[in-house]
């Protein structure tokens, strides 16, 4: 279930749309003392994501401090985020997706639209990646793609891979939305150990969607507890903002 404690910068939407309706009601009695009025009530249309967060994003990504122990982190820097981010799509720069309407959804670099601290596991060969990406597309757009494209065949940019999604209800958090996805990046030819399995939860906030991953090669054991509470953190930040 997602929830929002924090201080509300403006009215839900089903308290919104409620409020239209008794007050366009209100007015109707005032102008019909008790008629009738002919017609539907509409609801007025509305962003599809909410106000602008105008904190920088890389003032919003949690301190290394706040990764779990085992998980020293760091800050990356654009280029490097980008390469980061294409890791953990599955999708690298450059590469094809088949289908092509299943390629992600195009994303900008720079301080103002993409920050991503990386901790790292050497004992596990795993990561915790927390990836703040300012959009105005609502989070339900990317689910929507995200089931449409459980399976996709990436080639053109390193190995050929196929790499599966599924998506899944994320923890509950103080967001507008939220999900989560696992996602298999398999190899056609490469020995063991080569596999990329990850675990996503994602949030919207207002304009900052917040994406927590944990990857790791081969089979080994999942952190969930880590990964759960460093969704909780990069969340919390962000809406405290």
């Amino acid at each position: 279930m997602v929830r929002r404690s924090r201080p509300v910068r403006r009215p839900s939407r089903s308290v919104q749309v409620l409020t239209a309706g008794v007050l366009a009601a209100g007015a109707a009695w005032l102008s019909g003392c008790g008629s009738t009025v002919d017609g539907v009530p509409v609801a007025v249309e509305r962003s599809p994501v909410g106000e602008r967060i105008d904190a920088q994003l890389i003032t919003l990504l949690p301190e290394p401090s706040q990764f779990p122990a085992r998980y020293p982190a760091v800050v990356l820097p654009p280029e490097a985020a980008a390469q980061a981010v294409g890791d953990l799509d599955g999708v690298a720069r450059g590469a094809t997706v088949e289908p092509a309407d299943c390629a992600p959804p195009e994303q900008q670099y720079g301080p103002d639209h993409t920050a991503v601290a990386v901790g790292t596991s050497d004992a596990d060969r795993a990561t915790l990646t927390v990836e703040l990406v300012r959009t105005r597309s609502p989070l339900s757009d990317l689910a929507d793609q995200l089931r449409r494209c459980g399976e996709i065949r990436v080639t053109g940019a390193g190995p050929t891979t196929t790499v599966t999604t599924t998506v899944d209800r994320a923890p509950a958090v103080d967001a507008d939305d939220a999900l989560s996805l696992r996602r298999v990046v398999a190899p056609d030819v490469g020995g063991a150990g080569l596999t990329q399995r990850m675990h996503t939860h994602l949030a919207q906030i207002d304009d900052v969607r917040v994406l927590v991953t944990y990857m790791i090669f081969g089979d080994g054991p999942e952190d969930e507890a880590a990964l759960r509470e460093l969704f909780t953190t990069a969340v919390g930040k962000v809406a405290a903002a």
